[in-house]
């Protein structure tokens, strides 16, 4: 497994935001990608690499709620982007790549949690192929812009993927289906599509990192219902949040993808898993859900999704 998977003292934690990452950078005339950086953490995100002088392109399936939320903003571009259709997919980077820009940044922040069973494409499970094919086919079809400004590239996953692996015999949940299981094989795929990019293009400068921002109460919970929410503990009876040891504001829960994207700190490195705004350590045996699970920086999985995800897009920018 990777011996870089161990914590390198950042000085950051669990309670560090988005700004305090990026407090004293300088990155004017930058060029960031972030899916779905109109709500939650990835509003949150946009938010924060625009006050440090990126600009910011926004992939949205609903480009008007988009440029709604991101009204108050500048240097924000909304586009249209639907990551469960490989041909929106097709569309939004044959549009970016018209343009002519390179890219330094580009954040998958986008996805979907623990939604019901639901089919896309040619009858794909949608949390994995949304979570994760989608943002596989559109970093692939990027790989023109990103190569040339040897940008980094960063899977937002989850802690989330300690609740399974890679269902190698079943990966589209033919044989029942279990939501939050479904969810996890999505942000295992997140992980295992990091440590195989880094592979592929560290030798071209392109550095690619997953990491797990934290709990946070944002509208990735939209498929829950609220006698589920009310149960775990999240919120009380009249739909208000709860005060969760553990749970972080959205200003907290996008420190880490920000601050993968940009620190210094992680010059050199690439192909880890984050938490906390440093690298994570590998789970505990204790089953524990911390730290990153084994079968997530697996190279051979890692390689071998990649050729399924390949297979499956009909793209591949190392072909």
């Amino acid at each position: 497994m990777s011996i870089a998977q161990h914590k390198i003292g950042s000085g950051f934690d669990a309670r560090s935001t988005a700004d305090d990452v990026l407090a004293g950078l300088d990155l004017t005339g930058r060029l960031a990608i972030v899916t779905g950086g109109y709500s939650g953490l990835g509003l949150e995100t946009t938010r924060a690499l625009t006050k440090a002088g990126v600009r910011v392109v926004v992939p949205a399936r609903r480009p008007a709620a988009a440029r709604e939320a991101l009204d108050s903003l500048d240097g924000v571009e909304v586009d249209e982007l639907d990551l469960g259709d490989l041909d929106s997919v097709r569309a939004f980077t044959e549009r970016f790549l018209a343009s002519g820009r390179t890219l330094d940044f580009v954040i998958d922040n986008a996805g979907v949690m623990a939604c019901p069973e639901t089919r896309v494409g040619p009858g794909w499970e949608a949390q994995f192929a949304t979570n994760h094919l989608g943002h596989f086919a559109l970093v692939n079809r990027l790989w023109p812009a990103i190569e040339p400004g040897g940008a980094r590239v960063v899977s937002v996953s989850s802690r989330g993927h300690h609740f399974s692996g890679i269902r190698w015999d079943d990966i589209d949940w033919r044989r029942g289906y279990g939501k939050w299981e479904a969810y996890g094989q999505a942000k295992t795929a997140n992980v295992l599509f990091a440590v195989h990019l880094d592979r592929l293009a560290r030798d071209r400068s392109v550095r690619a990192f997953s990491l797990h921002p934290g709990g946070i109460l944002t509208p990735l919970q939209r498929h829950l219902p609220k006698e589920e929410m009310v149960a775990n503990g999240w919120i009380d009876e009249d739909g208000n949040p709860l005060d969760v040891e553990g749970m972080k504001t959205p200003e907290q829960g996008a420190a880490t993808q920000v601050w993968a994207a940009t620190s210094p700190q992680l010059a050199g490195l690439g192909g880890v898993y984050l938490e906390d705004c440093d690298i994570a350590e590998p789970a505990p045996a204790d089953g524990e859900r911390e730290g990153v699970k084994d079968y997530a920086i697996d190279p051979e999985q890692a390689a071998r999704l990649w050729e399924l995800s390949a297979e499956r897009t009909g793209v591949n920018a190392f072909a």
